[in-house]
């Protein structure tokens, strides 16, 4: 027997190389090949790109349904929630992009540093991301009580989204952006995009392109604390929590050029989101009259089920009737 002993490999760890391969070959590729130069995406390019991580994110749900699991009915359901994972991480992308969208345009960066800045601004999500889940499936596997506190946090939030401005995030206010102005060394020179720049003096100096990087990652963090809840509440496979996730995240930077300069035509889609977000919560909460001891206070005489295709209808018919009713009632007001 060699090393490493292949034939051990599970399905799902199979599937997770393929994952991992297929993520850091794209990573790669991006970076050296396809934008190796500061130049502005197009939205022709941003439409192929968007269209292609689609499509390879959906090859991936293919992948799950043929190979992830001993029966075909936990091949469908592991299926089922990796699809309505990933459409829960993407529509939560949307609101992402629009706050990415105001740091870059505060801080005035030229276009052609957008891809430059989205490309670490996501591997450093991905990172961090990863972190997350991985301590959050760590605590849901020893204190199952969590998940009930993640369906009220989702609730909570979705009510907080229905009832704020979508243009209520500043920058400037930010206790992030205030705290590395305070501690660290910062000029106002970019220097072609770079993040930190040496002077002829020997120090060191971070440019505003790093407080860009700064501020995305850390709203980005906060945008973490609404998804992966909301990722766990459909399901607690890690498997399929990560890589519903992971493939959002990696197809946001393209769809962010295809949607920057048509965001304000979604004007419902944050109340379609925070309706999902509420559904999702709610379904996680009334779970818990499923638990024995909640059945000796108060017994409805049946098991709660919410099936895993119900949620996935729910959140294709949200979405996309709070897209259609965006853009009819733009059409109408125009």
């Amino acid at each position: 027997m060699g090393i490493f002993d292949l034939s051990a490999l599970s399905t799902e760890n199979w599937l997770m190389i393929i994952f991992a391969v297929l993520v850091l070959g794209f990573l790669a590729f991006d970076l050296g090949i396809l934008h190796n130069k500061a130049e502005k995406t197009s939205t022709r390019s941003a439409l192929f790109q968007t269209i292609f991580w689609v499509a390879l994110s959906l090859s991936f749900g293919i992948l799950i349904w043929f190979f992830d699991g001993d029966t075909p009915a936990i091949r469908s359901k592991n299926t089922i929630d990796y699809i309505t994972a990933y459409l829960m991480e993407w529509a939560l992308s949307v609101d992402n992009i629009f706050i990415i969208l105001v740091i870059l345009r505060y801080f005035k960066v030229d276009e052609k540093y957008y891809h430059k800045i989205l490309f670490w601004g996501i591997l450093g999500a991905l990172v961090m991301r990863g972190t997350f889940i991985t301590v959050a499936w760590q605590i849901v596997s020893h204190f199952h009580f969590i998940l009930y506190i993640f369906g009220a946090i989702l609730i909570g939030t979705g009510y907080k989204m229905l009832n704020e401005k979508e243009d209520n995030f500043d920058p400037a206010e930010s206790p992030v952006l205030r705290f590395a102005k305070r501690f660290l060394p910062f000029t106002d020179e970019n220097r072609n995009g770079q993040f930190v720049i040496r002077r002829n003096d020997g120090k060191r100096f971070f440019t505003p392109l790093f407080l860009v990087i700064l501020l995305i990652e850390t709203t980005d963090l906060i945008f973490a604390l609404d998804s992966i809840p909301a990722v766990f509440a459909i399901t607690q496979n890690p498997f399929i929590v990560y890589t519903s996730n992971v493939f959002a995240v990696m197809g946001l930077r393209a769809m962010f050029f295809l949607l920057a300069d048509i965001m304000d035509k979604f004007r419902y889609l944050q109340r379609g989101l925070s309706f999902i977000l509420m559904f999702i919560g709610s379904k996680m909460v009334l779970t818990l009259l499923n638990e024995p001891w909640a059945k000796s206070i108060v017994d409805i005489g049946f098991e709660i089920h919410i099936p895993a295709w119900l949620s996935l209808a729910v959140i294709l018919v949200v979405l996309s009737g709070s897209i259609l009713i965006s853009l009819v009632t733009k059409e109408s007001e125009e």
